[in-house]
């Protein structure tokens, strides 16, 4: 896979094995017993290089999928042997009584493995999870991928809409959820990075991280609609109005769904009756 990767990334069988290492007649052996393995051709030669087929383009995305996966193991697998802090990440703007509790409760039980915390950027968190740098995330429903994730729900809030302080609008008590949609025509919500780093398409303003975020916010080139709990990190030119009839957020914890560590299992736990005890 590596080597098949490399050629479709190159586009060019000499420049795949100069990347790789090795000289070019191992490599060209290798993908056409591939290619015979698989029954079908995977790249069109030309005198100037090579292109993939359509069985090309679908190797391709599962090759980097397989060899993404391995890599996530193997960086688990290590952080399992070597008796490291069971890695959290959250987002930056929600690290709020739900996880402070959860922290808390799990230091509190007997064996329980030491959590490193790791606030993320916008969007960062999922793909810090699949990746292999985390063991688990505290996630937001409806907001976050959780595709291929296992999840325990550890609680929910109300949302609020963030507007600038000099926002006609920011006197106001409550706004209903037709009103935000309002105030998001004329300041859309701001765009961010999915889990594979790319920004979609749409008519918000990209923000790269919170400071980004709050400096739209502030100067009226955007609306965020988001969980209460991120008043805390909000600077004092940012208002916060409760949306009543809003959806509201559940926080999950979250971890790969193919197994984890007797650590992280027991973080876990920690969080089924942590949210057992606050429905309670």
């Amino acid at each position: 896979m590596q080597y098949f990767v490399a050629v479709a990334e190159e586009r060019h069988f000499g420049r795949a094995a100069e990347r790789l290492g090795i000289s070019q007649p191992p490599l060209s052996r290798a993908i056409r017993q591939l290619e015979v393995r698989l029954g079908t051709d995977l790249f069109t030669r030309t005198s100037r290089g090579v292109e993939l087929t359509e069985p090309g383009n679908v190797l391709l995305r599962e090759s980097r999928a397989a060899l993404a996966a391995v890599a996530a193991a193997e960086r688990r697998t290590r952080r399992a042997a070597t008796d490291e802090p069971v890695v959290l990440v959250v987002k930056a703007a929600a690290t709020g009584p739900l996880v402070t509790d959860l922290l808390e409760r799990h230091a509190a039980e007997p064996g329980a493995a030491p959590v490193r915390l790791e606030p993320c950027a916008i969007g960062e968190q999922v793909r810090t999870l699949r990746d292999g740098r985390a063991d688990a995330a505290v996630l937001h429903l409806p907001y976050d991928d959780l595709t291929g994730l296992d999840i325990v729900e550890i609680g929910q809030e109300p949302q609020v809409v963030f507007i600038g302080r000099s926002h006609p609008q920011s006197g106001r008590d409550s706004l209903t959820l037709a009103e935000v949609q309002e105030l998001l025509h004329d300041a859309p919500t701001p765009r961010w990075a999915d889990a594979d780093g790319r920004i979609p398409d749409g008519p918000g303003p990209i923000a790269r991280d919170h400071g980004q975020l709050q400096a739209l916010v502030a100067l009226g080139q955007a609306t965020w609609l988001a969980p209460a709990s991120c008043r805390a990190m909000m600077r004092p030119d940012i208002v916060a109005i409760p949306v009543p009839d809003a959806e509201p957020i559940t926080t999950v914890l979250a971890w790969p769904a193919h197994g984890t560590s007797d650590a992280v299992a027991h973080l876990v736990a920690t969080a089924t009756r942590t949210a057992a005890a606050l429905q309670g």
